[in-house]
């Protein structure tokens, strides 16, 4: 089914899927209201859940929305363990949670499941538009459940990106269906394969009150005793670089996507690695070239929509995609820091204000990330981007987001990540060269929202801050380096822009 709007027409602006949080709900829920598509990020869903309970859910969203899961006993089993009526005393650590395994992950999936459940479920909550959630396909052992708590919230648009997402669209499609899928998991150092399964009806049967997989399949949708209303198929969005790997995708029916976004490296977050043997610039970035830039004549054969993204901030730039082919365009920093944004208030303030003064620099930097791919890093005090800030830090692995599976030396399933304890690392048979500038983004992302783990003597998870490098949109939405909000961002991209509107200045906190 074609992604469409109220009008019958495809969404102009889709918001990116930014970071862990920063596409919350609340900024989904303000640009799907606004009348064009939202989308939150499904990456970590399942700490951000149980870390606002344990923050005392003060609005009782979180609360709200579990309220509405299928199957309510485990929806408050997860209240009874993680909820801190008033939220957990200064300086008091996060109760741990389980990680996501090949095998025996049972708890982390069923969290992960209520945690995509809760994020769109209140991202839809109140109004009648198309609402998408985006992954990475790097983060393999949390995609299937992380759909499949999405599905039952009834998410519009899947959008996957950072990998080949071949497989997704049949995925999909047997979620919806409640069917048992395998993900073949990628072993790192090998070209051994793990086949991961899911069953969603035994996962809500077993992790329950024992009723089942019958009991399970009348829960998984009505509640207990009434038949599964049907589940639908959300669109799928395919994030890729290149109209090669869209013209791959789209050949076959069973990997072909209903859409794409062309995601060029100026975009934030994680982006494609140059064609070719890496180069890097007088300040260690990688260089991209001629075979970097997409053929949008050639995107525009392939007969499938597509939107492009990475420095698309600009209303004569939603027109000029538009007159290239394009349904429209996806934007990120902008509504990164706009105020119904995740971004914790102090740093969102300090990033507008650095940008107004012209000092902030974003670094696309080719070692932070553990996957190996360029990671943009906005470069801010207090942050992972200072090199002081870095070496304070005490390397741990406790989320386990971009851990990947290898082979132990006695056969069984190890898992390892290039940002983890050197020493660790090496015990695990990794190379040392691989943890050289590796930041932590599992914890730096989660503390850029306000959910960042706390240690003793003050010694807190410090942010890990992502943004585009094409900041002009700033020029316009915030002249003075003052706040704006989501509807102003979607009013200037369309050309119906009025005043900006007034909102409050938000606390300081991090300094400009």
């Amino acid at each position: 089914m074609p992604l469409v709007m109220a009008g019958g027409e495809p969404p102009e602006v889709i918001q990116g899927g930014m970071g862990v949080g920063v596409s919350g709900w609340r900024l989904a829920r303000a640009v799907s209201s606004a009348g064009q598509l939202g989308v939150v990020s499904g990456t970590a869903l399942d700490a951000v859940l149980t870390r606002r309970l344990q923050l005392g859910d003060p609005d009782g969203a979180v609360r709200r929305a579990l309220a509405a899961f299928p199957v309510r006993e485990l929806a408050s089993a997860v209240v009874d363990r993680f909820y801190v009526e008033g939220g957990v005393a200064a300086g008091e650590r996060f109760r741990a949670q389980p990680m996501l395994r090949v095998e025996r992950g049972e708890q982390a999936e069923l969290l992960t499941v209520l945690g995509n459940f809760v994020e769109v479920w209140l991202a839809k909550e109140g109004h009648g538009g198309p609402v998408g959630i985006n992954y990475l396909e790097k983060v393999q052992l949390g995609l299937a459940p992380g759909m499949f708590g999405a599905i039952l919230a009834g998410v519009d648009c899947v959008l996957v990106g950072a990998g080949v997402p071949g497989y997704v669209p049949e995925l999909a499609r047997r979620l919806t269906r409640r069917e048992p899928v395998t993900v073949r998991i990628r072993c790192d150092g090998t070209e051994e394969d793990y086949e991961h399964h899911f069953d969603p009806v035994a996962l809500l049967g077993r992790t329950g009150s024992g009723a089942g997989a019958e009991g399970a399949e009348a829960h998984a949708g009505a509640g207990q005793g009434r038949p599964a209303p049907s589940l639908r198929r959300p669109d799928v969005l395919a994030i890729v670089s290149l109209p090669l790997l869209a013209s791959y995708l789209a050949r076959d029916e069973a990997t072909a996507p209903d859409g794409f976004v062309i995601e060029t490296h100026g975009a934030g977050g994680h982006s494609a690695p140059p064609r070719g043997a890496l180069r890097l610039d007088a300040r260690g970035e990688p260089l991209y070239g001629p075979r970097d830039q997409p053929d949008l004549a050639q995107m525009a054969g392939i007969g499938v929509p597509f939107w492009l993204a990475g420095g698309a901030a600009r209303p004569e730039r939603l027109a000029a995609a538009r007159a290239m082919g394009a349904a429209g365009v996806q934007v990120g920093s902008a509504f990164a820091l706009c105020e119904e944004s995740g971004l914790e208030p102090g740093l969102r303030a300090a990033l507008r204000a650095r940008a107004h003064a012209g000092t902030l620099r974003v670094r696309n930097d080719p070692k932070a990330s553990p996957t190996g791919f360029p990671f943009k890093v906005a470069e801010l005090p207090g942050t992972l981007s200072d090199p002081a800030v870095r070496a304070a830090r005490r390397r741990v692995c406790n989320l386990g987001y971009l851990r990947v599976p290898h082979r132990t030396a006695k056969g069984s399933i190890g898992y390892r990540c290039p940002a983890e304890p050197e020493a660790a690392y090496a015990r695990k048979g990794g190379a040392d060269a691989d943890t050289e500038g590796r930041l932590c983004l599992c914890n730096g992302l989660l503390s850029t929202v306000g959910l960042g783990q706390r240690h003793p003597a003050g010694r807190d998870e410090p942010p890990a801050v992502t943004l585009g490098r094409d900041l002009d949109f700033l020029a316009d939405l915030s002249p003075d380096g003052g706040p704006y909000r989501a509807v102003d961002v979607v009013q200037w991209l369309s050309g119906r822009s009025g005043p900006i509107s007034p909102v409050p200045a938000p606390s300081a906190g991090w300094g400009a």
